[in-house]
């Protein structure tokens, strides 16, 4: 049976109706006080680290089925209530997460083995873990963090970020509706009711919290990093697309424009703007604007839209995750449903190319030279080290562009988008720890390494 927008829609109010109704503890996980909520995640927490493995998967396996089946729920639910992103790619965001991020198979024991014994390097847990979590993938980085911190035999307590709380406080529910169906506890993430700056604050310097995540900007990954704790800081990028001489322009246009306006542009991962040299800058921007739906914009929108993204105090939160169309809309553009995304050329310094805007919004920067490009291109990444991308077919070109960018992740001749799995290899997350030097965190991240070591025992020659 097919289910028409608007009667999704309804169901997805219903549902947060609910939620907003419900009694304090009705929903497994949530809290009024982050006090409790860690002692809950603690208590849960003694369990789990006694679960084998086996037991661990079954339960992850009953939130990837979750996962799934809530997906479109959870992508419209984030759309209604942040205003930002687009809801058919936050279900294949919502599918990725399921299927794609790691769960007890990346817990890993190394042994050596000698005449002197054996040695093991076993991963263990840290206990509980507290998550700071944005309003850009609210749901999506609860669900990844909590499979990869549970598989390592953790518990996590998440401080959501406000704009994204219903969102946010359905997947911790579900979650742990998941785990007590599989026969794991309840409580193995939570979260509460209404998170505060306070609350974030408590669960950083909280005695019985071991280990911080933080997945957001780079405020309140630099309070965590100066919580005094162990930290994992995921922050912000502005990632540059270099497309040198070498490249297939036309292919280089369409995966540029593809990656940046994914979810409206909200991934860390997704290019932020673009540098390309100048004897193919010209073909690149025609076939961006005849061919991928790109709105050329004038000088004359050029000022409109800086005055309206841009404040004094940082970026519009109302223009974030925007879509090009309603972006235009708001400086008094019309422009037709395939405009997906607003280009121009200009000079990196141009403030609608030098912020990270995540608006689909894409600033080309002509470089004369493939020297110039990388440089143009490292000062645009302004020492993140996040994300990049390159398109060329100049194997040198991309060796000496991925010394000097430096960044955790490097897309060559792809959309950014093929980072997180979608038509690249590897696994999934929403947590990129380019700050902290961790990059692109899964189960091991959340492990603390112990060595155990038998002396002249257990070596059978």
């Amino acid at each position: 049976m097919n289910i028409t927008d608007n009667e999704v829609s309804a169901i997805v109010k219903q549902v947060v109706a609910k939620l907003q109704l419900a009694e304090p503890k009705a929903s497994l996980g949530i809290f009024d006080d982050m006090n409790d909520a860690i002692a809950a995640a603690k208590e849960a927490q003694a369990i789990v680290k006694k679960m084998p493995l086996d037991a661990r998967e079954k339960v992850i396996s009953n939130i990837r089925k979750k996962t799934i089946e809530n997906a479109e729920i959870l992508a419209r639910m984030g759309v209604e209530e942040t205003g930002m992103g687009n809801v058919g790619h936050k279900i294949m965001k919502h599918r990725l997460t399921a299927e794609m991020t790691p769960g007890t198979e990346d817990i890993k024991t190394t042994a050596w083995s000698g005449d002197k014994g054996l040695t093991l390097i076993e991963m263990g847990p840290f206990g509980v873990i507290g998550a700071i979590t944005p309003c850009t993938n609210p749901s999506e980085t609860i669900i990844c963090n909590t499979i990869g911190m549970f598989a390592a035999g953790n518990t996590v307590v998440f401080n959501p970020h406000p704009a994204a709380i219903k969102t946010s406080n359905y997947a911790v529910n579900m979650i742990n509706e998941a785990s007590v169906e599989a026969g794991g506890p309840a409580n193995i993430c939570c979260s509460l009711h209404h998170p505060t700056l306070e609350s974030s604050g408590v669960m950083m310097h909280h005695k019985d919290v071991q280990l911080l995540v933080a997945t957001g900007g780079p405020g309140v990954v630099t309070a965590v990093l100066s919580s005094g704790k162990r930290g994992i800081g995921a922050g912000a990028g502005n990632p540059p697309a270099l497309v040198d001489e070498t490249a297939d322009v036309r292919k280089a246009a369409e995966d540029i424009v593809n990656g940046c306006t994914f979810d409206n542009n909200l991934p860390c991962i997704a290019e932020k703007e673009i540098v390309a040299v100048d004897s193919v800058c010209d073909e690149l921007m025609r076939y961006m604007v005849e061919e991928q739906g790109c709105y050329l914009a004038s000088k004359e929108v050029q000022d409109k839209l800086v005055a309206t993204v841009l404040t004094p105090k940082g970026l519009n939160r109302k223009c974030v995750g925007r879509s090009a169309k309603a972006l235009l809309k708001m400086v008094g553009v019309d422009v037709p449903d395939n405009i997906r995304c607003i280009t121009f050329e200009g000079e990196k310094e141009h403030p609608l190319i030098a912020t990270e805007l995540m608006m689909p919004i894409l600033g080309v920067v002509r470089a004369k030279d493939f020297k110039d490009a990388v440089e143009k291109a490292v000062w645009l990444e302004h020492g993140n080290r996040h994300s990049a991308h390159i398109h060329s077919k100049n194997v040198d070109h991309i060796t000496e562009y991925a010394k000097a960018i430096d960044t955790a992740i490097l897309v060559k001749n792809g959309p950014s988008y093929a980072a997180l799995g979608f038509g690249g290899e590897g696994y999934c997350t929403f947590t990129i720890a380019s700050r902290t030097g961790e990059g692109l965190t899964a189960a091991h991240t959340f492990t603390k390494s112990r060595r155990c070591v038998m002396v002249e025992s257990l070596c059978i020659r």
